[in-house]
């Protein structure tokens, strides 16, 4: 029997803005090293908006910790931090410019929840599928669209009767760039 060992990397920090985008760096470099780079734009995302509502709510404090853990065929990514309130989804009025992270995890991955973190704290995490049929997926079916229609380089001209003159010309230009 073969047996993978889990893979796990953990990183803490104050959620502050500059920060946010060191530890998506650092998510990004830790899925490419283990080879899922089909998931990066998706777990940066997620510990994207994990980490701004850490910034924007959490209480008393700004310190949280990310954690990426490969089982088998799933990539756990959670954030705890010290405040014991836990989030709730509420639907975002149409024209708000906050409120919609949490559903935006909900949707871009294969689940997710949060747990209380001993007596002042929580861990909201979420998964995505590391099987190479689900995230191969998806570019299979881009690429199969793309051949099925490809675009068309140049416009079809018309010829009239007499074969002399074309029908409609489109305007061409002769500036180079």
């Amino acid at each position: 029997m073969i047996s993978y060992p889990s893979r796990h990397c953990t990183v803490e920090l104050q959620a502050l803005p500059s920060r946010i985008g060191q530890v998506r760096r650092i998510v990004s470099a830790q899925l490419r090293y283990w080879h899922l780079d089909a998931l990066i734009d998706r777990a940066s995302l997620g510990v994207t908006e994990l980490l701004s509502n850490v910034h924007r709510h959490a209480q008393p404090d700004k310190t949280c910790t990310v954690e990426i853990e490969l089982l088998l065929d799933r990539l756990t990514v959670s954030v705890r931090d010290h405040d014991p309130r836990m989030p709730v989804v509420d639907d975002a009025e149409p024209l708000a410019t906050c409120g919609r992270g949490l559903a935006m995890v909900a949707a871009m991955s294969e689940s997710w929840g949060v747990r209380p973190d001993g007596e002042s704290g929580k861990v909201v995490w979420f998964t995505l599928p590391t099987s190479s049929a689900a995230v191969a997926a998806p570019s299979r079916r881009a690429r199969r669209t793309a051949l099925e229609k490809p675009a068309r380089r140049f416009a079809e001209v018309g010829h009239t009767a007499d074969g002399l003159r074309p029908e409609h010309a489109p305007a061409r230009s002769a500036v180079a760039g």
